[in-house]
């Protein structure tokens, strides 16, 4: 039988050097540690031999909430290795997330941060898990000390491609958080797509700086980095200074808009600083197309703007080279997330499921080996969200243009029916963010006794700048139809944000809910 073990493929792709640098360690009170590809052979074969002696059932959840670290990568492929499956959760979740994802899935297996044991393992232990292990990033904690007693051989477990490798819990907020079930072989194809779309090289190095708790950083980079045998400079948490003075020694860095932002601040970004970079890859939130061009002007490079979700890892991209399906373009188009990737279908449908032409708004479906088998233990919310045809509905708004470039307009949830019309935010933000002394703009919708909801838009000012509300009103009443001209407009310190960047626009909806009521 073949093995589609996911850990099996990357570490076919080890290189032969086995005691050449996987991983070196940048910034903080470990910095320069350097990890071999046999260190992480060795190191997530003496943690699978951990969990094998567990006797755990087969596809065992193991849950992880621990600091950043290179010991937090080798859990990931340990867990892998040993056939089980992981189940990261964001650092910033408090007992009462923590005591639903662990209710909800029944983990085998809990790791935490030494601070926060004597809480998790309460939690753990009522929700009937029996083994519960630190972890810090100090490379300290009782897993590593169990796991040294262990042997650094093993042989990754035999699973199928359809066989549940990950769950990852979306971010809930339009409701209880979903737990998207990824297959061996839903990433693995995924990484196989993007390492060609992408050019990988022989000669790549990754600078890593995004969580990994979260797709974009879990599995987009590491499975990028590893399917290519190619080394990361790591560190475990986001320094712009401390990026901005690696570029000489990497070629591919990935990030979400905001760290795009705070680079920009440095000034020793330069067009000489970056010379040797080959790719930037921004996504997990929409880039500005005011840092897309100033980032353009600064350095030279284009920012590669992908789309993906929990559900379906990427699902399209900018181009890296001239892509042969749509006539050779090779244009990286700011404000747009490119052509979808190789393999997977999209459409844009309308509110009956028809495909709309080239053009039009509407909702966003896709299929393919990169979509995910379901939400866990959610059979009913499952079947909603495919359709007859296996499309799987992304609750995502946007277009197609006759060139083949996806754009997205917002989520669906986010639509504003106003007097009976749609009203996209995105349009609207879009040209908020292009007034003068805006930095960034949300708009949301919110109750209105007469039109069921209106606009309200919520706006951060550049350094220095003063922007009037009504201003921005009647500005956007010389450019947009009366509909859509939000009725209410604020100027805040800073908009609010989860870990990935994103603006939380259900916090918005909450705090201005009760303007016009």
């Amino acid at each position: 039988m073949d093995n589609h073990n996911l850990f099996a493929a990357l570490r076919s792709a080890f290189p032969a050097n086995l005691d050449a640098t996987a991983v070196e360690t940048v910034g903080g009170a470990h910095a320069g540690l350097r990890y071999s590809w046999r260190d992480l052979d060795r190191a997530s074969a003496m943690m699978a031999n951990l969990l094998d002696s567990l006797k755990l059932p087969t596809g065992s959840r193991i849950a992880v909430q621990v600091e950043k670290s290179v010991e937090a990568l080798v859990l990931y492929l340990a867990t892998l290795r040993a056939g089980h499956v992981f189940l990261p959760l964001n650092t910033a979740y408090q007992a009462g997330e923590i005591e639903y994802f662990i209710g909800n899935a029944e983990p085998a297996v809990v790791v935490c941060s030494k601070a926060n044991f004597g809480w998790v393992s309460k939690i753990a232990f009522k929700a009937g898990t029996r083994h519960v292990y630190t972890l810090d990033e100090d490379r300290s904690g009782t897993l590593l000390d169990r796991a040294a007693h262990h042997s650094d051989a093993h042989t990754p477990a035999i699973r199928r491609a359809d066989d549940l490798a990950v769950i990852i819990y979306t971010s809930g907020t339009t409701g209880r958080s979903k737990g998207a079930m990824l297959s061996h072989g839903n990433m693995l194809s995924n990484a196989q797509v993007l390492q060609k779309y992408w050019g990988w090289q022989p000669d790549d190095v990754l600078i890593h700086a995004l969580p990994i708790f979260h797709v974009h950083g879990l599995f987009v980079a590491i499975h990028g980095a590893l399917i290519n045998g190619s080394p990361l400079l790591w560190l475990n948490r986001f320094d712009p200074r401390a990026v901005v003075e690696l570029f000489p020694r990497a070629t591919v860095f990935m990030g979400v808009p905001t760290l795009y932002v705070r680079m920009l601040a440095e000034p020793g970004l330069t067009k000489q600083q970056v010379a040797q970079m080959r790719l930037f890859v921004s996504g997990s939130a929409p880039l500005l197309i005011e840092t897309f061009d100033e980032w353009k002007v600064r350095t030279g490079h284009t920012i590669l703007e992908r789309y993906g979700m929990s559900e379906t890892v990427m699902i399209t991209s900018n181009p890296y080279a001239a892509d042969a399906r749509f006539a050779g373009q090779s244009e990286r188009r700011g404000g747009t997330v490119g052509f979808v990737l190789p393999g997977i279908e999209l459409r844009v449908v309308d509110e009956a499921n028809q495909p709309l032409p080239a053009g039009e708004i509407g909702g966003i479906q896709v299929r393919g080996p990169n979509v995910f088998k379901g939400y866990w233990r959610m059979p009913e919310k499952t079947a909603e969200e495919f359709t007859a045809e296996g499309f799987f509905k992304t609750g995502d708004v946007g277009r197609v243009d006759d060139r083949g470039y996806v754009s997205i307009v917002g989520r669906s949830k986010d639509l504003i029916i106003s007097g009976g019309y749609n009203v996209y935010p995105a349009e609207i933000e879009g040209y908020i963010n292009e007034m003068a002394g805006v930095a960034e703009s949300a708009v949301v919708g919110v109750p209105h006794p007469d039109f069921g909801e209106v606009g309200v838009a919520v706006l951060t000012t550049k350094p220095g700048a003063v922007v009037k509300p009504d201003e921005v009103v009647a500005a956007l009443k010389a450019r947009l139809a009366n509909f859509k001209i939000p009725k209410r407009c604020f100027v805040v310190d800073e908009l609010p944000r989860n870990t990935m960047g994103k603006v939380q626009k259900n916090l918005l909806r909450d705090q201005y809910k009760g303007l016009f009521s």
